[in-house]
């Protein structure tokens, strides 16, 4: 599927072009901000597409300038809609279910619907008003996008999470989204249902927290079901990469050395061993969900991590002399290269066992690009 969006660099965006590549469509066009303000622009880039994503919005900051900001968004899309030779098939708005609860933000939302209807209308398009309760995921923003955000960052940086006004949230996760977003077909990693987390503020906090108490020392905290898995997912991305790699004891006698290696807390995995000769690469792709552990128990390698639609690299110098693990963080591509002259010996743990129908393994190679060596 073709592919056009505003907001293609926002939180919501990221996750779409994340998924379009996990389905193998061409990346999606982008139009940014300063480009809505170019009619003629815009119909030449949306012009064809099969699917407009009005994704481009503004959340937060002074009530006037949110108002604002949401109905010129949206007009400035219709004017270049109406230039548009050959329309998108459809055009599918990222609307909340806030819209018309009489606040600026609802009110607004409720104005760029109207707006884009009769664009879409008068471009014979189809038109999709989507609204969306609250988003969570991985690199979400902190005091913008989300309260999952906002204290994973608090928790990540060591902090404790305050909460002032414990209500009633359900959170759906910006992966689901995107996939109803773009009518993908359902897989293990992505549900378009949207299945909502319904959860208070104050458990929330209290939730996030234990997988931050649990995670601190390199243990896996309990993972019984989608939404914990991507909460816990959602707070290693603000972890990355700060607090990696994380250190192993090693516990030695006449016998020989013991390292224990994941100490998981409740829900599936599966570990395996792999020998890579001098100069082999393995990985190479992401993930949208698993977790996965790499752990170098004999040899030395390059560990290589790059955020998918990023050209920044990240790398780790591990070694089995002083071992540690580094975890994946999902949506990043990743691969492990051996670095030196002997056999390497590497030990692999996932969260979940391995389905050749529903791997959540989609190839992407790392890149060469090469910045200082983290570790």
């Amino acid at each position: 599927m073709r592919l056009a969006l505003t907001g293609a660099g926002g939180f919501l965006g990221w996750h779409v072009r994340v998924l379009a590549r996990a389905l193998g469509w061409p990346e999606p066009v982008a139009v940014t901000r300063a480009e809505l303000a170019e009619p003629a622009l815009v119909a030449a880039k949306v012009g064809g597409v099969d699917r407009l994503l009005h994704l481009a919005g503004v959340n937060r900051g002074d009530p006037s300038d949110v108002a604002a900001g949401n109905v010129e968004l949206a007009a400035t899309l219709a004017r270049g809609l109406r230039r548009c030779g050959h329309p998108p098939k459809s055009i599918v708005f990222a609307n909340s279910v806030q819209a018309g609860n009489g606040t600026p933000y609802g009110d607004s939302k409720s104005v760029a619907a109207d707006t884009l209807v009769a664009a879409a209308a008068q471009a014979a398009a189809g038109f999709v008003d989507l609204r969306l309760p609250n988003l969570y995921g991985e690199h979400g923003r902190p005091h913008y996008n989300s309260v999952v955000a906002t204290f994973c960052r608090t928790l990540a940086t060591g902090g404790a999470t305050e909460v002032r006004d414990d209500r009633e949230l359900a959170l759906v996760h910006a992966g689901d989204a995107a996939a109803r977003l773009v009518d993908a077909p359902a897989t293990g990693a992505w549900d378009a249902s949207m299945p909502a987390l319904r959860t208070g503020v104050r458990a929330l906090a209290d939730r996030l927290g234990d997988i931050a108490a649990t995670y601190r020392s390199g243990e896996i905290p309990p993972l019984p079901d989608r939404h914990e898995v991507r909460l816990f997912n959602t707070y290693r991305s603000h972890c990355f990469p700060a607090h990696y790699p994380l250190p192993l004891t090693r516990h030695a006698d006449r016998r020989g050395e013991l390292v224990e290696v994941v100490r998981a807390h409740g829900g599936a995995g599966q570990t395996f061993c792999s020998t890579s000769h001098p100069g082999v690469v393995r990985g190479e792709h992401f993930h949208l969900a698993k977790v996965e552990r790499f752990a170098v128990l004999r040899g030395t390698a390059e560990i290589s991590l790059r955020r998918i639609g990023h050209t920044e690299v990240t790398r780790f110098a591990v070694s089995g002399e002083e071992p540690v693990v580094v975890d994946m963080p999902t949506m990043w591509a990743h691969n492990i290269v051996n670095t030196g002259t002997d056999e390497l010996l590497t030990l692999f743990w996932s969260n979940e066992l391995f389905d050749p129908d529903r791997p959540d393994t989609y190839p992407e190679p790392v890149g060469d690009r090469v910045p200082a060596v983290v570790g």
